[in-house]
């Protein structure tokens, strides 16, 4: 403790601390401004979107298998150790030699400049907060390193505990922990400001609660007897909002005047096409239960769930527009500039494929793209559910690459079969005898015919397949298991409706989603 207490009172120690303060005053003055700007004008939320950009395709994927819809946060915590270090580095050189801690400071400030201004809808002036930003912690790095200097002069107390210590220059390192201390706790209520002003600034939460749905022309299919498995703690038939995945590549969730909200249809179309919000309100609008999968799902991961959705079927949107021959692709773009290329055909025919505006009864959650998002049974989110979405390009594979395409995934993203074991999870102890056995299988657009259920090496065994609501949501099942003392392994596997079992060979999710058995150890006592 002493040995860091000492270390503390070096002179490049504080000026690490004051680099630290730096920073935390260029962030914090960049929020508090950025109020008045673009929400994505902001330098962490810049940075952190083209982090991802950037990002080789391996890092992806370990990120979203290490920390599944806690991506994002495990994003922000890498940033802000990364950006501590690289402030601690830059008060030190600061320090050292002023005008390469200068020229250090105003490099990050280009950078974090380049990054707000190649955001998708944000304008130059968008860089304002992140450049009056630069200048205030360029300032205060000034003012909190340039007593350091002084007392860098001073030569250290004698060891001779009676001997006088030297009167040194106003700011000693008393004065200076207490601007350094100041100084952050400033940055922390700026930035606190900042949010604040920026939540009251926007009525968006407001108005997507006073929003009223209209009644659909065609509402969802009755919800028949038995849809959801019988065995305790396998997941809800139905997903709650609140409970449905979220990947995305979104670090802030846009928010989206829906009074502004305009989708635009070109390209490759004899007519283009504009709809407002209201024309989607007025609009002939349908209601259907459809599972969602992400394609970095893995064998038994629960990257999936099931909603009731209301929209207007793209394929109406289509004929409007009418696609010239040669074109065979819709690239969706989102308000924050993530695309996804969906197959024509796929758009055009009686899957109900919509623009949705409602999600369980409710308006759309922010989080899961209000007012607009696009639901496609039968595929995979990276190449259709594209959130928040502004725009529709009718085009041809050849010719456009879409975000995940550019990036190593495949063009073309159906859904695989797959099952999984929800009850009972991985590793649990269970008692000897009847132990009930259940969870959920999908085959979008194909549906569930069967489900089988191995233990250890033994045959499979048929479970009990639970009601179909559909063949584009996911059916649920069950299997009554004697268990005998000792370790045991539940495999399962389901065949679709095409008659195809599900395969065995393992693969990860790049390019075009998992697949294999799910193999669950459970001890039996």
């Amino acid at each position: 403790m002493n040995k860091l207490l000492n270390w503390l009172k070096q002179p490049a120690a504080l000026a690490a601390l004051a680099g630290v303060a730096a920073a935390a005053v260029v962030l914090s003055v960049a929020e508090l401004i950025g109020a008045f700007f673009t929400a994505r004008a902001t330098p962490i939320l810049a940075l952190g979107s083209t982090f991802i950009d950037f990002t080789p395709l391996w890092m992806k994927n370990f990120a979203v298998e290490t920390f599944g819809t806690n991506d994002k946060a495990a994003l922000f915590v890498g940033m802000g150790l990364t950006i501590f270090l690289l402030a601690c580095a830059l008060g030190v050189v600061a320090y050292r030699r002023w005008a390469l801690g200068v020229a250090g400071v105003l490099l990050m400030g280009v950078v974090i400049v380049a990054s707000v201004v190649t955001r998708a809808g944000v304008q130059p002036l968008d860089a304002i907060p992140t450049v009056l930003g630069t200048v205030a912690g360029l300032v205060v790095l000034r003012l909190l390193v340039a007593p350091l200097w002084r007392l860098k002069a001073w030569p250290e107390a004698p060891a001779d505990t009676g001997a006088e210590e030297p009167i040194r220059p106003a700011a000693s390192r008393r004065r200076f922990f207490a601007a350094a201390g100041i100084t952050v706790v400033g940055a922390g209520i700026a930035a606190t400001g900042g949010r604040l002003l920026s939540a009251a600034r926007s009525n968006i939460i407001q108005a997507r609660e006073a929003l009223q749905l209209p009644v659909p022309v065609k509402p969802a299919a009755a919800i028949p007897a038995g849809v959801q498995s019988p065995v305790a703690g396998v997941t809800p038939w139905l997903t709650p909002n609140g409970d449905f995945y979220r990947i995305d590549t979104a670090l802030s969730v846009p928010e989206i005047n829906a009074d502004e909200w305009e989708l635009r249809v070109h390209g490759l179309v004899e007519q283009e096409v504009r709809l407002s919000f209201q024309d989607l309100l007025d609009a002939d609008l349908i209601e259907s239960h459809v599972t969602l999968t992400c394609v970095s799902n893995p064998v038994g991961g629960n990257l999936a769930g099931n909603a009731r959705w209301l929209g207007l079927p793209i394929r109406e949107v289509l004929k409007r527009a009418r696609p010239r021959a040669g074109a065979d692709m819709v690239l969706s773009t989102s308000v924050d500039g993530f695309s996804a290329s969906t197959p024509l055909e796929v758009l055009q025919d009686d899957r109900d494929a919509m623009l949705a505006i409602g999600m369980n009864g409710e308006p759309l959650p922010l989080e899961h793209g209000y007012p607009v998002r696009m639901v496609v049974p039968g595929l995979y989110g990276f190449v259709s559910a594209t959130k928040w979405v502004v725009d529709l390009e009718v085009t041809r594979f050849a010719d456009n690459k879409a975000y995940w395409t550019q990036r190593g995934w495949s063009e073309r993203g159906p859904i695989k079969t797959m099952a999984r074991v929800e009850v009972p999870r991985s590793f649990a102890k269970v008692p000897a005898g009847r132990v009930a056995i259940g969870g959920t299988a999908w085959a979008q657009t194909r549906g569930i015919t069967k489900v089988e259920v191995q233990i250890d090496n033994n045959p499979w065994a048929e479970a009990v397949l639970s009601g179909e609501a559909s063949l584009i949501t996911w059916r649920q099942w069950s299997f009554d298991w004697d268990a005998t003392p000792g370790p045991h392994y539940i495999k399962v596997r389901a065949t679709d409706g095409a008659g195809e079992v599900q395969t065995d060979r393992r693969a990860d999710p790049v390019p075009d989603g998992a697949s294999g058995w799910q193999s669950v150890m459970v001890t039996v006592e």
